[in-house]
This record gives C-alpha cells, structure tokens and sequence, in this order.
C-alpha cells in the first residue's frame, strides 16, 4: 500500500510539474521568437527608410556602407532589391552577396514585401530549428513600393539562450520532484504507520486468540486522527475478544479440573459396590455406570489438556525431536508389545531443535501414538519418522489400522469429532485437535493423508529453532 501510495503522490506531482513546466518552456521560447523578432523588425524598417533616396537615385554606394557596418557589429546580412525584385544592395556587396534571393525562405517574403505588405511573427524558436529569421519589409516612396529590404539573422545565440533556460527548467523541476519525493515518503510513512500497527495488532491479536498472548494497544500512536480513533475502536475491540477468550478458557479449565474431583468419588464408589449387588440387571447397570464415568472422566482429562495447549502458545521451549521421540516410544513399547504392535523408529533429523510449548512435544507424541495403537491390528507395527529437510524438520507418525476416508480427513482435526466406523473404539475425540492447536503453537504445519499399504499417516513440519 506505501508503495502504491506513493507512486499516486509522485504521479501527481510529475504532472504537476510536468503540466507548469511544458507551457513555460514554450512560453520561455516564443519569448525569445517575439523579442527577436521585433528587434529584426525595428532595423529593417529603418533600413527601409534609409534606402528610398538610393534607390530613388540608384546609388547603391549610399547605403552599402550602413550594410556592412550592421552586418560587422550584429552579424545580420541584409539585402536590398528593386522593384524588379533584383539586388540592389547587400551587406557583403552587390557582386559578393551570399544570400539566395531563389530559395524558398528568402523569395516569400520578398514577394510580400514587393506587394506592400510586411513580414509577420514566424513560428516558436525551438533550440533544434537552425533555421534563420527571415524579414522583409517594403520600401516606399510616395506610397509606391520601389523596392525592399531584406535582412536574414542567425537564430544561434537565441536558441542557445533558450536552450540554458529550458536546462535551468528542467533542473528546477527535478529539484521539485526530489523535494516532493522527500516529503511524500516521510507523509506516506506518518499517514501508513497507524495502519502498519493494526496489521501488527492483528497477527497479535490472533496470536493471542491461538496461543493466549495479550495483544498490545495501538490506538495511541501516530498518524491522522481518523486512523488513531480507527486504532481505539480496535483496542477496544481486541480487548473485549480477548476478554471473551480467557473467559471461555478459564471455564473449560476450572469446570474440567472441578468435574474431575466429584467424578473420582463417584467412580470410587461405584467401585465399592462392586459385589454387593447380587441382582443380575442392576450389576449390568453398575458396570455400565462404570464404563460412563471412565468415558466421562478421559473426556474431562482431554478438555483439561486442550484448555492447557490453547493456553500454552506464548511459551515456547526448544525440542530435540529425535531425542524426544526416543523418550516416548520407549515408553509406549511397553503398550505395543502387550497388543503385539511393533513402533518402529527412523530419526534422522541430525539433532535438529524445534519450537514448542512446554511438554508439547510429549502431549504430541502421546496422542498420535494412543490414537495408533488403538487403530492398528495385533501382528503389524506403527512407524514414527523424523526427517530433516534444510530448515524444516518432519515428524510423521504411521499407522497400519483402517483408516479413515478421503473426505474424513478435513473433519479429523475437529474436537469430538469421530468417524461413524469408529464409534466404539474408546476415546474423546481431542486428540487429533490437541495436536492441531499444539503444532499451530510451534509455527508448524499438520497434513493427513492416505499411505499405500492402508492405513493412516499424521505429518507434521516445524521450522528449526
């Protein structure tokens, strides 16, 4: 936007410039045309008036010398012809002249000025035309045309002049664009920096929708009053989301942590009774009071570690992923072998570190390799991968069980969400979601997808710390 921004000012001030300067110059150089032009005017009159005697006498010797000396001190050739249109006179002498009374610049206004008119302003001198200044004027006796004077000036020191005032022009509008340019940038810098903070306030404010982050205030700045009152409405905003979300948070946590208390008494005392009940439909009613309150106490554990993930995005702790997943497959191998499940492990991630929450790597790995094990039949093994690709480190976790299907794998990463062919397998549903908020936390990336062989594969990239 700074960038567009500033092109529309510079754009401006370019035709700004552009608009002043084109109409000046040309001002500058029809100027200099006029004030020659009067000036060349002003002397052929007077040799006008100087060559009705001679040419009433037909002593050219008369006026010959006033040629010569005007011609020495301004270096104009003039020439004087007859009625006939035939030199009469000339600056350089009447056998020596070296202006061509045929061409076409030069027999024009002789004609007109034979014809009793004279010579009329010629077109805008350009410093690129050459092209002399060409007067005539009639000489007239009486008020009969006896003849005319005819005076050629070279336009070179004019066009000089003019050239040097189109220079100065020039330099004048470059240094106005440089000015414009020096002061666009630090306006567009003043005006834009209200909108820089928000765009800030907004990657902060969603990283404190991630990870818990408080986002800072930005309506207290620089920049127009517009965009400062813009900035408030958004504090104001940011707070009251932010607000919202601890709140929420808070009470997933607290209910979580509180539910979990009463549930143990109530699971304890179901387990009391175990024994007592001598009827056969309510010792099935006990074990399946039973089996409900272990469902509802691993819900209750997954929400309280989801609460803590959701929560856990402004700490960030490097990993060894290599070192990590050694940790915890050695733990899980127990689990592994009591199902006849092998995890097979293939680390050559060169003890490259990562970003995560505190014990996110574990919670991770824990899920991935619960949700596995539950999912992979007796008598096939459960693959775990680190691999190192430049600055991106791969943690995968392969599986050998069912699956899920194509269109499933977009909604596997909901909360609570469970496939209808896996409805009676025991768990929360917020496995896969805790490990999307922790990945996210860690500034990495969470694909799913379908491996030959069957089965189901749970990547992650993260960047290297």
């Amino acid at each position: 936007m700074r960038v567009r921004l500033q092109g529309i000012v510079l754009t401006l001030v370019a035709l700004l410039v552009f608009g002043l300067g084109i109409p000046l110059a040309r001002s500058i150089a029809a100027g200099a045309q006029q004030d020659l032009f009067l000036d060349r005017l002003t002397d052929t009159a007077r040799f006008a008036s100087l060559a009705q005697r001679p040419l009433l006498d037909n002593k050219s010797s008369l006026l010959e010398p006033d040629l010569d000396r005007y011609n020495e001190v301004y270096g104009v050739r003039v020439a004087v012809v007859n009625q006939d249109g035939k030199l009469f006179a000339s600056s350089l002498g009447p056998y020596a002249a070296r202006i061509d009374l045929k061409a076409d610049r030069i027999s024009g206004p002789i004609r007109e000025a034979l014809a009793g008119r004279r010579s009329q302003p010629a077109g805008v001198l350009m410093p690129w035309d050459s092209t002399p200044l060409v007067l005539a004027e009639p000489v007239l006796a009486d008020g009969e045309v006896h003849g005319a004077v005819l005076t050629v000036s070279d336009t070179g020191a004019e066009r000089a002049d003019v050239l040097w005032w189109w220079l100065l022009l020039a330099a004048g509008g470059v240094l106005a664009f440089t000015l414009a340019l020096a002061v666009a940038v630090p306006v567009v810098r003043w005006i834009l920096r209200p909108v820089q903070r928000l765009d800030d306030a907004t990657g902060a404010l969603v990283a404190s929708v991630i990870g818990g982050r408080e986002a800072e205030p930005v309506g207290e700045g620089g920049g127009p009053p517009e965009l400062r009152q813009l900035g408030r409405s958004f504090d104001r905003m940011a707070e009251s989301v932010s607000g919202a979300l601890a709140a929420q948070r808070a009470f997933v946590a607290d209910a979580s942590h509180q539910l979990r208390n009463p549930l143990t008494a109530l699971k304890i005392r179901l387990g009391n009774l175990e024994g007592r009940v001598v009827d056969e439909p309510a010792a099935a009613d006990l074990d399946a009071a039973r089996v409900d309150a272990g469902r509802l106490h691993q819900i209750l554990d997954g929400l309280l570690t989801m609460a803590r993930a959701e929560a856990s995005g402004g700490e960030l702790d490097p990993v060894v992923l290599d070192e990590a997943v050694a940790e915890r497959v050695a733990d899980w191998s127990v689990v592994g072998e009591a199902r006849d499940v092998r995890l097979v492990v293939d680390t050559s991630g060169d003890g490259a570190r990562v970003r995560m929450p505190p014990r996110g790597a574990e919670t991770i790995l824990d899920a991935l390799l619960d949700n596995a094990l539950k999912f992979t039949a007796a008598g096939t093994e459960i693959r775990i991968a680190v691999e190192r690709n430049g600055d991106r480190v791969r943690l995968s976790v392969r599986d050998h069980g069912p699956g899920l299907r194509p269109d499933e794998l977009d909604r596997a990463r909901d909360r609570f969400w469970r496939s209808p062919a896996h409805q009676n397998v025991p768990g929360s549903g917020l496995g896969l979601a805790i490990v999307s908020e922790l990945v996210a936390h860690s500034g990495g990336e969470l694909e799913l997808d379908l491996p030959e062989g069957g089965g189901l594969r749970i990547a992650m990239e993260f960047p290297v710390a």
